[in-house]
């Protein structure tokens, strides 16, 4: 009988135990679901859920923006209510004061944010750091973008004729024409829509002003963008790009001296940027290779900007040939008229290393 009341007595004391475990850990599980703020505290919040993210990545964004207090719980929750397979990419303005279960519900029904979305394609970026970007901001998807792009040469708008007469043997024929700036575009854009949104600005930045100085210069439209691409990838500060035009534009007009060897244009033909190229880089049999094939490349190697354009149709009136860069922060280069003077400076940038 004693030790019947003792059994009874530990069982007890055990289910009050596991009782009040389990209560606590149901009292914790609803903490951790409970809004981050109350809705007196409560801040809005933009954030950004990328193509083909899993529940996890998306746990970690809403965790680095205070949006909710547990990835864990939050991967097991929507585990649980079955909403993993169906959280959406997509731009969301998020309050602090949603509970999980809001949150759940917000990301399953796509960008439902509706004020205009905005981006920003910065100066010097190739066509397809700008389908990457695209993607990043949620607007489309990169390989589609590319694949629209490659489908506009086939029917171009009338409206954007510098595009007619692009020659064979670039990359691709929208590179270069992309304006890069700050755009803000309807939810639902379509991408032969954004491409034509950057068309459209470079038009308004590439005026008749320009194609009459181009013209004044003995250059087509798509020459101009092809050397003011070269410009903008090997300016790192803005007071040198008419500078390093010039050099540009002296080799051009330089029977001794056509290749006009830029580092950026054999980055290009690579596929990739390096620190620092090897010989054996240099030697890429490739028509953007300009350390083996004279004058300009088939076409643009990125998207210049405005000041990069206006370099390439204004160069600064000195006869340097060279340029190299210093490597010492500042981001400027030593210039040369002779190959002695230049190999000084090379010289000087490796001791510095």
């Amino acid at each position: 009988m004693r030790r019947a009341k003792t059994l009874f007595t530990v069982l007890c004391l055990f289910l009050v135990i596991f009782g009040s475990l389990s209560y606590l850990a149901f009292l914790r599980v609803n903490s951790l679901l409970a809004p981050v703020s109350s809705s007196a505290t409560s801040e809005e919040k933009e954030i950004v859920i990328p193509y083909n993210s899993s529940t996890a990545e998306i746990a970690a964004i809403l965790m680095n923006e205070d949006l909710i207090k547990n990835d864990t719980v939050f991967r097991l929750y929507a585990r649980y209510r079955g909403y993993d397979q169906k959280l959406q990419a997509g731009r969301y303005l998020l309050k602090t004061s949603m509970n999980m279960e809001e949150i759940m519900q917000t990301l399953q029904q796509g960008v439902l944010w509706e004020e205009g979305l905005r981006f920003t394609i910065p100066e010097g970026f190739t066509l397809e750091q700008i389908a990457n970007r695209l993607e990043e901001e949620c607007l489309i998807d990169k390989e589609a973008f590319i694949s629209a792009c490659q489908d506009y040469m086939q029917d171009i708008d009338p409206s954007f004729d510098f595009l007619k007469n692009i020659p064979p043997g670039v990359n691709y024929g929208l590179e270069g024409y992309l304006f890069p700036d700050t755009f803000e575009v309807h939810q639902g854009i379509t991408a032969r829509e954004l491409i034509e949104v950057m068309l459209n600005r470079f038009s308004e930045v590439f005026n008749s002003d320009y194609r009459r100085r181009a013209e004044e210069m003995g250059y087509t439209l798509h020459e101009i963008v092809t050397l003011a691409s070269i410009i903008e990838k090997e300016a790192r500060v803005a007071k040198e790009r008419p500078i390093i035009s010039a050099v540009f534009h002296n080799r051009l007009k330089s029977p001794e001296m056509p290749l006009l060897q830029s580092c950026a244009t054999v980055q290009y033909a690579l596929g990739e940027v390096k620190p620092i190229l090897l010989n054996e880089d240099l030697e890429i049999d490739s028509p953007y290779n300009t350390y083996l094939y004279p004058h300009l490349p088939p076409g643009p190697i990125a998207s210049p900007g405005r000041d990069a354009l206006e370099a390439a149709l204004y160069p600064a009136e000195v006869d340097y040939l060279y340029f190299v860069h210093k490597e010492d922060g500042s981001g400027t280069h030593y210039f040369s008229t002779t190959l002695q003077e230049h190999n000084h400076y090379k010289a000087l940038v490796r001791n510095s290393r």
